[in-house]
C-alpha cells in the first residue's frame, strides 16, 4: 500500500501522524519550510478548556472596528481591497452573533477536553518528553469595570457548562502571586487550563516521528495534485510528484491554497501572532492572560514568555514592529516591578494561526475526494487543540466513527 501524505508540518499534522504512525501506517510529512521555527514553536503554548467561545462573537465587530484606530491594539484588519478578505470579513461578521456562539459552545469545549485527556496520556507515555507541562490553570487579569464585567459573565457561562471557574479578589491574584505587584481590578481562573513549552513539545514529537519510521521532506512546495475520478493519488511538488494512498490537509494558513488547488473552497486568513521571551524577574508564577490587552503570559521558571495580537493579514510573514510594542507595553502596566526588556528583532517570533471566518477549525473529508481529508483553521487553538484533531483524524482515516460529534467541524460549511 503507498503511504498517506500529510502536506503541513505544524502541530496538527504532527499529532495526525502521531496516531496514524501508532496504528501502523505509513506516513510522508511535506511541508514548505524548514520545520525548525513555525506557527507551533513560539506560541504561548496554552491548553485552554476555558475557552469556548470562537473567535466571531458578538462585540468582536465593534472592538474590531475601534481597535483598527490604533496599530498596538489587539485586533486589527490592515484596511486593503483583497477578495479573499472581504469574502472572509463578511462570512465572519454573519457568524458573530448570540446563536452562533452558543451552538459552537459544545464542539469547543468537547474537543479541547479530549485533547488536554490526550496531553496527559501522552506525558504519561512519553515521561522522557519534558514537555514543561504546568496544570496550575489559566488566570484572566482585568483592570476595568468593562472587562470585569465580561469576564465575570464568561465566568458564570464556563460553569454553567460544567467548568470550574474562580472570582479572585487583588488579594486572592496577590497570593497567587506573591513576587510582584499585579495591577489588577480582580481576575479569573480557569483551574482545568494547563501549558506547556511549545517549542519541546514540537522538537520532542519531531524526533519521535523520525525514530519511528515517519519520513519529512522539507522546504518542499506543493504545486497541484494528481487525480483519477473522486481520488487524489499523487501530490505534485517542487522536487517531484509523491504518490499516496490518501491526503490529509495540514497546511495552516495556507490550507486554502491548498483547497483551492483541488477545486472547493476553504475560507481561511492568516492571523498573524508575536511573541518573545524574558528572564523571569521578578518571578511571574501564573499564567494568565491580560485581557484589556489580549497578551498571554507563560511563565517556565526563569523564562518567560509574552504573546498576542491578532493582526489579519493573509500569508504576509513580516513583522510589524508596532504590534510588538503593543505586547511589550502591556507587561509593565500590569506588572509595573517586572524587569521588562524589549526585545531585538532577531528575538521576535512571529507565525501565522489558520483563522477560519467562524472561528471553528474544518476537521473532516474534503468534499467531493473519497481520501483527502482536512485539518486547519484553529487559529489561537492549534497547540491546545492538535491532539484531539489528530486522533479524530486518524478515526476518520480508518473509518471508525470519530470519538465526538463532528458537525460543527464541517469543511464544507460555507
Amino acid at each position: 500500500m503507498k503511504p498517506t501524505i500529510i502536506i503541513g508540518g505544524g502541530i496538527v499534522g504532527l499529532f495526525t501522524a502521531y496516531f496514524l504512525q501508532k496504528s501502523g501506517t505509513e506516513v510522508i510529512i511535506i511541508d514548505k519550510g524548514d520545520m525548525q521555527v513555525n506557527c507551533s514553536t513560539g506560541n504561548a503554548g496554552m491548553i485552554v478548556p476555558s475557552h469556548i467561545i470562537p473567535l466571531a462573537a458578538p462585540g468582536m465587530i465593534s472592538k474590531g472596528i475601534s481597535w483598527m484606530f490604533s496599530s498596538k491594539s489587539p485586533f486589527y484588519i490592515h484596511p486593503r481591497f483583497d477578495r479573499k478578505l472581504l469574502q472572509w470579513s463578511w462570512l465572519f461578521y454573519q457568524s458573530a452573533n448570540k446563536s452562533h456562539v452558543e451552538k459552537s459552545i459544545p464542539y469547543l469545549k468537547n474537543l479541547s477536553l479530549m485533547s488536554k485527556a490526550l496531553y496527559q496520556q501522552f506525558k504519561a507515555e512519553h515521561i522522557e518528553s519534558n514537555l514543561g507541562l504546568v496544570e496550575k490553570g489559566l488566570m484572566m487579569i482585568y483592570q476595568t469595570a468593562e472587562v470585569e464585567k465580561e469576564e465575570i459573565e464568561f465566568a458564570h457561562l464556563a460553569q454553567k457548562h460544567g467548568l470550574a471557574a474562580e472570582i479572585l479578589s487583588p488579594a486572592d491574584i496577590r497570593n497567587i502571586e506573591p513576587n510582584l505587584e499585579v495591577k489588577a481590578r480582580g481576575a479569573v481562573l480557569f483551574p482545568g487550563d494547563a501549558h506547556l513549552s511549545p517549542a519541546a513539545l514540537y522538537g520532542f514529537l519531531k524526533n519521535h516521528l523520525e525514530e519511528n519510521g515517519v519520513q519529512f521532506k522539507n522546504k518542499v512546495t506543493v504545486t497541484g495534485f494528481e487525480t483519477k475520478s473522486d481520488k487524489v493519488i499523487g501530490v505534485l511538488t517542487s522536487e517531484g510528484k509523491i504518490e499516496g494512498d490518501k491526503f490529509v490537509l495540514c497546511g495552516g494558513a495556507w490550507s486554502a491554497e491548498l483547497a483551492k488547488m483541488l477545486d472547493f473552497s476553504l475560507p481561511m486568513m492568516g492571523g498573524k501572532g508575536y511573541s518573545f521571551i524574558q528572564d523571569n524577574k521578578p518571578e511571574i508564577k501564573q499564567a494568565s492572560i491580560l485581557t484589556e490587552m489580549k497578551v498571554a503570559v507563560s511563565p517556565y521558571g526563569n523564562q518567560i514568555r509574552f504573546g498576542g495580537t491578532m493582526e489579519i493579514a493573509g500569508t504576509d510573514e513580516s513583522i510589524n514592529i508596532n504590534r510588538v510594542k503593543g505586547i511589550f507595553e502591556s507587561i509593565n502596566r500590569y506588572y509595573p516591578d517586572f524587569q521588562s526588556k524589549f526585545p531585538e528583532t532577531d528575538q521576535i517570533w512571529k507565525g501565522l494561526r489558520p483563522c477560519s471566518p467562524d472561528g471553528l477549525p474544518y476537521i473532516g473529508f474534503a468534499p467531493n475526494w473519497k481520501n483527502v481529508l482536512v485539518g486547519s483553521g484553529h487559529s489561537m487553538m492549534g497547540i491546545s487543540l492538535a491532539p484531539a484533531t489528530g486522533k479524530i483524524l486518524a478515526e476518520l482515516y480508518a473509518q471508525k466513527s470519530p470519538s465526538m460529534e463532528l458537525a460543527g467541524f464541517k469543511v464544507d460549511r460555507f
